[in-house]
This record gives structure tokens, C-alpha cells and sequence, in this order.
């Protein structure tokens, strides 16, 4: 298969390159380095990743900035660092690339349990995510050719210990149970389902 990873040179997305190009032809997509260069927020550079890419098989993303801060102080420009990054970069991958997928190809975005366990200095993430869950639910009954769609949705990532103070409790989610969350999302049958992979 021929794979698309936006944000591949991230925490998440190293580690599933790395899986996954022993298996398969894997493009790496971010903002800096990789082998295309892409800013999820501009339309414009996603459609050139297409063009550069060429037909594809399955598109990944965990890339999808948001704003991290108390509520009390955010401010309209910061809330919406979420919604121009996590949700509508996530979303725009896929309203360009169901011109460029090939049939029966998929989309699997990242979105997270912030969405059902908030958490403080989070409501900008939590509320992305929950839209992109909303998203994959509705896009997956309108896109053709048996195109698939799913979000995986983990808890905060064991090689990320910088945000373990913010999750208190919560169990890290290893890179090998994220690693098949996406298998399932990227190789299974499913379609409009948000995979957690803990």
C-alpha cells in the first residue's frame, strides 16, 4: 500500500513510519522535513501534498495543533488554534484527498479522550476532538468507492511524559497499543468508528 503520514516526523507519527514502511511505501508529511512539506491549516498546502503524493491507498494524521491554557483567559484567537488545525486541517485532508485516494482507500485521524475526560487547560482540544469524531461519523456514510473513515482516539502517549501532569490517573497509552489502534483503523473493515487503543 501506498501511505500518507502528515505530521511524520512528530512523537506518533515517527513511530508509525517507522512500523508501518517495513510493509508498505510510506510518505512522510510535516510541516518541516519529511519528504513533503504541508501545513494542515492552509487548503492550499494540502492540495500540493496531493499533487506531490499522487494516488494514494491511506492517509494517517496526528498532526492537528490546538491552544493549551486556562479557560478563563482564552481568547478568541487562541480558541481557535484548535479549530483551524485539529478540526478543519483534519477535515480538509480529507474533503481534498477523497479526489486523490484510490477506491476503497481510508482516512484515519487523530482525535483523543479529552473529548469524553476533560481535562484542565484542554477545553480547546476537547472541543476539536469531539468534532472530529462527529466528522468521521458523518463522512464515513457519504464518501464512495468503499473509502473508509475512522479517528483513534488514545489517552495521553507513554513517550510524551511532558503531559503526564495534566492527565492525572490515566494509564499512558504505549506506542505498540497506538500502533494498532491505527492498524485497525488503516487495515480492518471499520468505517465511522472512533478507535481507542487502551
Amino acid at each position: 500500500m501506498k501511505i500518507i503520514i502528515v505530521g511524520a516526523t512528530g512523537t506518533m507519527g515517527k513511530h508509525l513510519a517507522n512500523a508501518f514502511e517495513k510493509e508498505h511505501e510510506v510518505i512522510k508529511a510535516a510541516s518541516k522535513d519529511g519528504d513533503i512539506q504541508v501545513d494542515i491549516t492552509s487548503a492550499a498546502s494540502i492540495e500540493n501534498m496531493y499533487k506531490q503524493a499522487g494516488a494514494f491507498d491511506a492517509l494517517i494524521c496526528t498532526a492537528g495543533p490546538t491552544f493549551v491554557g486556562p479557560w478563563k483567559k482564552m481568547t478568541d484567537k487562541e480558541f481557535r488554534k484548535g479549530i483551524e488545525g485539529k478540526l478543519m486541517g483534519q477535515i480538509n485532508l480529507v474533503l481534498t484527498g477523497q479526489h486523490y485516494i484510490n477506491p476503497k482507500g481510508s482516512f484515519s485521524l487523530i482525535s483523543g479522550a479529552l473529548t469524553h475526560e476533560p481535562q484542565l487547560n484542554f477545553a480547546n482540544a476537547s472541543a476539536a476532538n469531539g468534532a472530529v469524531e462527529a466528522f468521521v461519523r458523518a463522512a464515513a456514510i457519504e464518501l464512495e468507492n468503499g473509502i473508509r473513515i475512522n479517528a483513534v482516539s488514545p489517552t495521553v502517549i507513554e513517550n510524551s511524559p511532558q503531559y503526564f501532569p495534566f492527565f492525572p490517573g490515566d494509564i499512558p497509552v504505549t506506542m505498540q497499543q497506538l500502533e494498532y489502534g491505527f492498524r485497525k483503523a488503516v487495515f480492518g473493515a471499520n468505517t465511522g468508528q472512533v478507535i481507542k487503543p487502551y
